[in-house]
């Protein structure tokens, strides 16, 4: 099919460029952009007062397959992506069992090519079932088609393993991802520890737990001369220690979840398990750090860190309840209200949704005649109320739920096919 996106704001950072054209896509491709579009047997869709944009990679979902399915599985994971406006996910390894064989890693990827379209990058395992005790056989795992490397929820605390897993990795042009925590400042925490988990009772995960853990990553990136990628930030500290490493000029990435740019750890107040998430929700002057530091490049991507859990696992006591929500459908509303308040450009954002392109190393991230047509579209003077009952995951564990919201995916196209239309 020829589809003509006609005059949309094409928003295209890696190239420099926001402009209204309008673009041709043909098998697949891009085969023009330009203000005057052939419109002969095209499938014409008026993007006048849409942002048209590179298709966005979400770096970070769990999407529970094998082993969990009946929380999430590839195929409903997709779908949820689609709906999302995301082309392209990086799969964590925490399923079962875990991602550390290429038997594993195959699956997923045969199972993603018999789904919608939108392409699935799997992270293996760094260890063997991801227990922190010895290297998972990382070149067989690259060979067999993973883009990076980590252990996930339980990260490395053995010093000496790590340094080993980062350069052995590297071996295979591999990276190590980090979900950076001290495993035993965070047992059995509940929440943010500060002034709230004081009044609400619960046992808290202090700030220090993960600022730490960033301080040692980023310290052997800079002593190995290797890149490494710290997941979803959290904490102001955490965004200083990034922002030292960064200037002295260390190989390090990071992203940060919406999720940490639009709640704070009072929002536990309300005792939802919704609100029970890893790292945890933290104070205000922690979310003003993050924002001012996708603001400043010190955190590169957002991601959404998606963790479907089934609802009668989180319709259980506070203490009980496993930490996760879902995030896919809900990323670029609650980012887009940054746009709405003139806190970030939508060039700042369409960068964000979009760097993983380039942290992975894998195609993607720009619009370029001859390059494969993937392109997500956003309205973004929608005004909606996000529905957990309408979402495209098996999963519906939100805190956002009932929120008002302005800017919407309007669709999603995946090597020129439309995977996901808000008019359908």
């Amino acid at each position: 099919m020829k589809i003509v996106l006609k005059n949309g704001t094409v928003v295209n950072p890696a190239v420099k460029a926001t402009e209204k054209t309008s673009i041709v896509i043909e098998n697949g491709i891009v085969t023009a952009i330009t203000k005057d579009p052939d419109l002969t047997d095209a499938k014409v869709i008026n993007a006048e007062k849409l942002f048209v944009a590179p298709g966005f990679i979400d770096m970070h979902v769990h999407f529970r397959d094998p082993g969990f399915e009946y929380k999430e599985d590839i195929f409903s994971g997709l779908e949820a992506a689609a709906a999302g406006g995301f082309t392209a996910v990086c799969t964590m390894p925490n399923t079962n069992p875990a991602a550390d064989n290429v038997e594993t890693i195959r699956y997923m990827l045969e199972r993603a090519g018999k789904a919608n379209g939108v392409k699935l990058y799997p992270v293996a395992a760094a260890t063997k079932g991801l227990k922190g005790e010895s290297l998972a056989p990382i070149g067989e795992l690259a060979e067999g088609g993973a883009v990076a490397i980590s252990d996930d929820g339980r990260p490395i605390q053995n010093t000496d393993l790590l340094k080993r897993v980062m350069e052995y990795a590297s071996t295979f042009d591999m990276m190590y991802v980090s979900h950076s925590e001290d495993l035993y400042l965070a047992e059995n925490a509940q929440m943010n520890e500060g002034y709230y988990s004081t009044v609400y009772g619960m046992t808290g995960n202090p700030v220090v737990g993960e600022a730490s853990q960033i301080a040692r990553d980023c310290m052997m990136a800079e002593y190995l001369k290797l890149p490494i990628h710290i997941a979803h930030v959290s904490a102001a500290l955490s965004v200083d220690i990034l922002r030292f490493f960064k200037k002295r000029g260390a190989q390090i990435t990071a992203e940060t979840a919406p999720h940490y740019l639009t709640l704070t750890d009072q929002a536990l107040g309300s005792f939802d398990t919704n609100t029970k998430i890893n790292p945890p929700l933290r104070s205000d002057s922690d979310r003003e750090a993050v924002i001012e530091a996708l603001k400043d490049g010190t955190i590169d991507a957002i991601a959404t860190d998606h963790a479907p859990h089934h609802k009668r696992e989180k319709e259980v006591e506070f203490n009980s309840a496993p930490c996760g929500i879902v995030g896919l459908e809900t990323a670029i509303p609650l980012t887009m209200k940054l746009y709405h308040n003139r806190t970030l450009t939508i060039e700042r954002i369409v960068e964000l949704f979009t760097a993983g392109y380039k942290i992975m190393k894998k195609q993607g991230g720009r619009i370029e005649v001859g390059a494969p047509a993937d392109i997500t579209v956003i309205d973004p003077d929608y005004q909606w109320i996000i529905d957990k009952n309408m979402f495209k995951s098996k999963s519906s564990n939100t805190p956002f739920h009932g929120f008002h919201v302005k800017g919407s995916v309007y669709m999603t196209i995946v090597d020129g096919k439309i995977v996901y239309s808000r008019d359908f």
